[in-house]
């Protein structure tokens, strides 16, 4: 018998809107900051993303999606291919399956030179459509790691990332299809700072219908100070922040008139998205500052109604 939806699927069926949060699993092992940041976003926001190791080595973001599913907060988990052979890779499924985690999200992952782990040895065995492709179709087709199948694997709430900003535009649509035929129910943005292109990169994703065939959430990242916009400015492939944000962060006068310029502009973004029709929702990432995460949700009246 088939598992229940997850309460994530049950509303992406349902055609209801979506709010999620993006938290980083602590960089030790004692669990203390994770709980207490499920617990801040419990009953605020749908799911609760749980990064694999994006920039930094953290706690196993499958421990802590299990954790975070403990306190009663429903977690999407992140699942890199950078990291993992598709041996690997298939096992975490099948154990997350197991502690009752069934929202993945697939993605191929940062390179690790943009990150501290420089001398990493990356795997890339599959990528993240061929990975979305052996969760969605695992209980019947287990080839992939030599298997005709894997009796109750799944059903998983699959998920993938997008990027509006890589060139070329068309490219990209068609990689975003790719994704969805590959058994994507959700497709969350990188995060959105320059809003024109973001506008072009929508054009295109509803002239072809892909958000008729999947739910599209806007990531929205609250930049907290002038320093670390710039810096990610300076990161490629990462979404592009326009030099008005930098020079707005900028001129703010102060570590903490930076941060409440942040969660300004974050909150104007969403309200310049909130219209488009056949955008599914927003997930919000602090970056580790989950109180200017919440205050976003708060001052921008996003709700889990």
């Amino acid at each position: 018998m088939a598992e229940e939806k997850t309460q994530l699927q049950q509303r992406i069926d349902a055609g209801e809107p979506i709010l999620l949060a993006e938290i980083a699993p602590p960089k030790g092992s004692d669990p203390a900051p994770l709980l207490a940041a499920a617990n801040r976003y419990a009953g605020k926001v749908h799911a609760l993303g749980i990064s694999d190791n994006r920039r930094e080595v953290c706690m196993s973001a499958l421990a802590a999606a299990a954790l975070v599913a403990a306190e009663g907060v429903e977690p999407i988990l992140h699942v890199i291919t950078r990291d993992r052979n598709r041996i690997a890779l298939v096992s975490d499924g099948l154990g997350a399956q197991a502690l009752g985690i069934r929202n993945l999200l697939c993605t191929t992952g940062a390179h690790q030179t943009l990150g501290r782990f420089r001398a990493a040895k990356n795997v890339f065995d599959i990528d993240s459509i061929q990975l979305l492709q052996t969760y969605a179709n695992l209980a019947g087709d287990g080839s992939v790691v030599g298997e005709e199948g894997i009796a109750g694997a799944g059903p998983f709430c699959l998920g993938a990332t997008v990027a509006p900003y890589a060139d070329p535009i068309e490219m990209q649509a068609i990689r975003l299809a790719k994704k969805v035929a590959a058994g994507a129910r959700f497709l969350i943005t990188e995060p959105v700072f320059d809003l024109e292109r973001f506008d072009a990169w929508w054009q295109e994703v509803t002239r072809c219908g892909m958000h008729e065939r999947t739910a599209i959430v806007a990531g929205i990242r609250v930049l907290t100070d002038a320093d670390a916009a710039n810096a990610l400015a300076q990161q490629r492939p990462c979404p592009m922040v326009p030099d008005a944000v930098l020079e707005r962060l900028a001129s703010a006068p102060g570590k903490a008139a930076q941060r409440a310029a942040g969660i300004e502009i974050a909150r104007e973004t969403i309200e310049q998205l909130r219209g488009l029709e056949g955008l599914r929702g927003f997930q919000i990432c602090g970056e580790r500052d989950d109180e200017a995460a919440l205050q976003l949700i708060e001052t921008s009246a996003l709700g889990t109604d």
